[in-house]
């Protein structure tokens, strides 16, 4: 199985406050361990940057805008209540939305079975015209929607195992049956969506997970939501936003899980 990592040095500018959860400190570890002799042969790519239209296959233009006004030329500016923007961040998060979609055309060529994007900022919780949770686009929406446009996919499936719940992609998505998303989060927690009666028309699946629920919970969700509403839906695309933070080290949350389960949940997927 032929994997490729996209990545960037942009992602270390985007600068957030010290002590800041998404902070460049993610990607350096993340680096540190791709020394390893385990990853010697892995095919690692540039990022490439995409143009600012292609924000607008899941935002509109407006919102569009209104992000790019709000970037500073120095220092770091809190543009929303969690999120935070610094010179380089716009640039970041096109290269994040340009790894994506290159990710996708690698799959449709034939060029990889799977692709790994290691970004930031991330983008899960950034809605339609809203700015949210880290987040100022969403990623894995812009490349649903570009598999969509250029490749001709009917079905795409998004899977979130991110501890939070992915409500911008929910709020993108919950009016259109093309695109099934599914989610597993802990809750009650940020940013208080993905209740199981979320469903939109029928392409919305939650299931949450209770504080300490821990591994069993969390695989018998997965076994018992996501997998069959996955199988029923036949997708031609898979796309999962990937968040590690409920991981037991991680000290915002409290479903506890461990990197067996994260294997785990990536094979069955």
């Amino acid at each position: 199985m032929t994997t490729i990592l996209y990545e960037h040095p942009v992602f270390l500018e985007h600068h957030v406050p010290p002590g800041h959860p998404e902070r460049p400190d993610r990607l350096r570890a993340l680096n540190a361990l791709l020394e390893h002799e385990n990853f010697r042969t892995l095919d690692r790519r540039e990022a490439p940057v995409a143009n600012e239209d292609a924000v607008t296959l899941a935002h509109p233009e407006s919102f569009l805008f209104e992000v790019m006004r709000m970037m500073p030329e120095e220092g770091i500016r809190q543009i929303e209540a969690d999120t935070h923007a610094s010179p380089e961040s716009l640039k970041a998060a096109l290269t994040g939305i340009g790894g994506a979609m290159a990710g996708v055309d690698d799959v449709f060529s034939g060029k990889a079975d799977n692709v790994f994007v290691a970004s930031r900022p991330p983008g899960h919780h950034a809605e339609r015209d809203r700015v949210m949770g880290f987040c100022l686009f969403n990623n894995a929406a812009i490349a649903a929607r570009h598999a969509q446009k250029v490749h001709g996919v009917e079905r795409v499936a998004i899977i979130d195992f991110d501890v939070h719940h992915g409500n911008g992609t929910q709020d993108i998505f919950q009016s259109d049956p093309s695109v099934l998303y599914c989610s597993t989060h802990q809750m009650p927690l940020y940013p208080g969506t993905g209740a199981k009666d979320e469903t939109g028309v029928g392409n919305i699946v939650n299931a949450p997970l209770n504080p300490d629920d821990g591994s069993n919970a969390f695989r018998e969700a997965v076994r018992s939501r996501v997998l069959p509403a996955l199988n029923n839906f036949r997708p031609d695309l898979v796309i999962i936003s990937a968040g590690f933070d409920a991981h037991h080290r991680d000290p915002l949350a409290q479903i506890n899980l461990t990197g067996d389960d994260f294997d785990w949940v990536t094979g069955q997927l």
